[in-house]
């Protein structure tokens, strides 16, 4: 499992999901803090590519030995690409959740809202 960290360069919503913003695709997953939580990742249900999400709310499961989790969009958009390696290796989520377990690609309906996030100091706040 990986080490706990926050990488300065994503930003992070309260319900523990990270974006990685690059104009106006943004990359999504989960921190590090809700691997974790959840434990032994062993199932992500993914969305499906064209669908839309809204930030703080649900878009994808994730299951755990322990439980069923949703997964919050921090950011709003077009779903336009889905991790499909996590199919076959949802540990990734586990052990790498900012590289090989990153969940999906979304293009930005209002880049303006990760004005909103959390930067990594504010988010590891969060948790204390």
């Amino acid at each position: 499992m990986a080490d706990s960290s926050y990488p300065a360069e994503l930003l992070y919503h309260p319900e523990h999901d990270w974006a990685q913003v690059d104009g106006d695709v943004a990359t999504f997953g989960i921190t590090w803090f809700a691997q974790d939580a959840l434990g032994e990742v062993v199932f992500f249900d993914p969305p499906e590519v064209g669908s839309s999400v809204t930030a703080g709310e649900s878009y994808a499961e994730v299951e755990s030995v322990k439980a069923v989790s949703d997964v919050v969009a921090p950011l709003s958009g077009e779903i336009i690409e889905v991790n499909l390696g996590l199919g076959d290796t949802p540990e990734a989520i586990n052990n790498d959740p900012y590289g090989d377990g990153w969940m999906v690609k979304v293009r930005l309906s209002d880049p303006s809202e990760s004005d909103g996030l959390l930067d990594a100091a504010a988010y590891e706040a969060t948790l204390s």
